[in-house]
């Protein structure tokens, strides 16, 4: 197979490890197949790319659009290599607050699925990075939302204390602060 689908302790979120194929002039994976997709249960269509460049330190997120323009995501790293965050928002959920995270280096090309109803982000843990990744709604400024990066409750460790933010995360509100009804289940 030329993917390894591994499910995380929050349902809704799974590493994919797509398979490596080496020689002496470097390396070919596939970084998409939506068929095997769908047969390991991520079987929405992804309709829009997005990347971004970013230096050391740098923070971006907790974001998320609020329904109906809800993004499931498929994120990986070009260059580089942070630490990703997914954290559950889904208010009916047993791990409802609870985050998960994990380190994506394009050394490794691992590649994290997060699904509608988590507030997503990143820190960039070398020198720079570029970020790419694929979303199954197009982006809508009216709906987009977020969480604040160092909200204590959430406790996560983002392996930088003092972040490069933009202007807009540096605003957010916590978790306890947001609407209640934003993602029922």
């Amino acid at each position: 197979m030329s993917f390894e689908f591994e499910r995380t302790p929050i349902e809704g979120l799974c590493i994919i490890r797509p398979k490596r194929f080496l020689d002496a002039r470097g390396h070919f994976e596939e970084c998409y197949q939506q068929e095997i997709f769908a047969e390991n249960g991520i079987s929405k269509p992804f309709i829009q790319d997005n990347q971004s460049y970013s230096k050391n330190g740098t923070i971006r997120g907790l974001h998320y659009q609020n329904p109906p323009h809800a993004q499931a995501k498929l994120i990986r790293v070009i260059v580089g290599k942070i630490l990703d965050v997914a954290v559950d928002i889904r208010l009916n959920s047993k791990t409802f607050g609870n985050h998960f995270s994990i380190e994506l280096d394009a050394a490794k090309g691992d590649m994290l699925f997060v699904d509608e109803g988590f507030a997503h982000g990143f820190a960039i843990l070398s020198v720079e990075a570029i970020v790419h990744y694929k979303t199954t709604r197009y982006y809508a400024p009216e709906a987009e939302d977020g969480i604040f990066w160092n909200d204590p409750d959430l406790d996560i460790d983002w392996k930088t204390t003092e972040p490069c933010l933009s202007e807009k995360d540096s605003k957010l509100l916590r978790l306890k602060d947001k609407p209640k009804d934003i993602f029922p289940s």
